[in-house]
């Protein structure tokens, strides 16, 4: 305990350096059990962070996480120690214990919390509106199980494997009315399957029957097959089926239709209106063809960037070196055939799909635009390095790294490859 394992082995993670915050507000307990004293640092006052997370180190320096070493579960990418919430429903009056776990895998994992408690009316209701005002959204359990007494082993302990899978009436519900409507029908039944209820009410919270923002992802792309268009910002905003419904029906009325691309091989000349994708003039028009290799020939589409993109764009450009969004990696071939095979295997998949022959241009235009090349040849570099300036995939690493490397964004494909 306390002393760094060999190289790949499996060891707890402790974290260090000046990033490690001093510990938890109001806490004292749990930042003693936590922020412990760095004995890798000369600094007096230096901690260490113990995430509770089990890893192990490979060869090229990267961490494999391996689990938890303890009860602290990580949901839609939040840390959460479910001691706190257990001790939030001890507060309540009505509790006599509490017991917080994750049931669940991967995005469908919820928390969901089990109290010893008499039978009373709205209990449920009760507990989670204690919590919400404590507790950030993303702590209060899906489900509260409501228990006469909590399941032991025969040792006396807590028996977590007989906790009972929770049931319709233990996630906060409203008094049940039926949808009405086509739009209020299809939207519970896929509330249904996805939240693994077996019944919904028209005036349910979709937030409060344990959705969250990678269901509501599932939920955008379920009604999409359906023919229904939801935004994302619409459903934080009108959680409950009924008004989401009626904001479905509003967006039905409105054109979703996307025109059809107009630019062929044998275009020959490109102006706004053939654009409906994005505004530009035809100044801007005439900047991006000249950038394009093999002009307007060589040129499938134009269009604006997702306020995502936006925001890549922005973090690009505000990066005075390297960029915060590329990602490399390495890898060994038998020999240079198969290398030459999965090179070519790499262009076939950018041939087929238009976003791997996207290119970004932005310098000299009224906004940034997306322009989609008809043929895109993938990059490859050859280089020669001196073994004696050490390990080959450390030389690499160094060149490359994207903390000073960046890519051209006007150039696709956004992939290079050096061998």
């Amino acid at each position: 305990y306390g002393q760094p394992v060999p190289l790949g082995t499996v060891g707890e993670l402790y974290i260090g350096g000046v990033g490690v915050a001093r510990g938890y507000l109001n806490r004292p307990d749990l930042t003693a059990e936590r922020f412990l004293a760095d004995p890798f640092s000369d600094a007096p006052e230096a901690r260490m962070y113990r995430t509770g997370d089990l890893a192990r180190y490979l060869p090229d320096g990267n961490l494999v996480f391996a689990g938890r070493n303890d009860q602290q579960v990580k949901i839609r990418g939040f840390r959460i120690e479910p001691g706190e919430i257990e001790a939030r429903l001890a507060e309540h009056p009505a509790v006599r214990e509490a017991v917080v776990l994750a049931r669940g895998k991967g995005t469908d994992k919820r928390l969901v919390a089990y109290v010893a408690a008499d039978a009373e009316a709205g209990l449920v209701n009760r507990l989670r509106a204690h919590l919400s005002a404590q507790l950030p959204d993303y702590m209060v359990p899906a489900a509260l199980v409501r228990l006469d007494r909590f399941p032991l082993t025969p040792n006396g302990k807590l028996d977590r494997r007989a906790l009972p899978v929770p049931g319709k009436d233990d996630f906060a519900r409203q008094r049940y009315a039926a949808p009405q409507g086509a739009t209020e029908t299809a939207l519970a039944a896929v509330w249904r399957e996805l939240l693994g209820l077996e019944q919904v009410s028209r005036h349910d919270n979709f937030f409060a029957l344990g959705g969250h923002s990678l269901l509501a992802v599932r939920l955008i792309e379920r009604l999409r097959q359906l023919g229904l268009t939801l935004l994302v910002r619409d459903l934080f905003q009108t959680p409950v089926l009924s008004d989401l419904a009626q904001t479905l029906g509003q967006h039905q009325t409105e054109s979703m239709a996307v025109p059809a691309n107009v630019i062929t091989p044998d275009t020959t000349t490109l102006t706004p209106a053939m654009l409906p994708l994005i505004d530009l003039t035809q100044t801007d028009i005439n900047r991006i063809v000249e950038q394009v290799p093999g002009g307007l020939s060589n040129l499938q589409d134009i269009y604006a960037l997702s306020p995502l993109q936006d925001g890549i764009l922005f973090h690009h450009l505000l990066a005075s070196e390297g960029d915060p969004y590329l990602s490399t990696g390495q890898m060994v071939f038998a020999d240079r055939a198969v290398l030459d095979r999965y090179l070519s295997a790499v262009q076939q998949v950018i041939n087929r799909h238009d976003i791997l022959r996207t290119a970004f241009i932005w310098q000299g235009l009224s906004e940034p635009a997306q322009v989609v090349w008809r043929q895109a040849p993938l990059s490859v570099t050859e280089l020669t390095l001196d073994p004696a300036d050490g390990p080959v995939s450390e030389q690499l690493s160094r060149r490359f790294d994207p903390r000073h490397y960046r890519l051209n964004l006007s150039e696709a494909p956004l992939l290079q490859f050096v061998v």
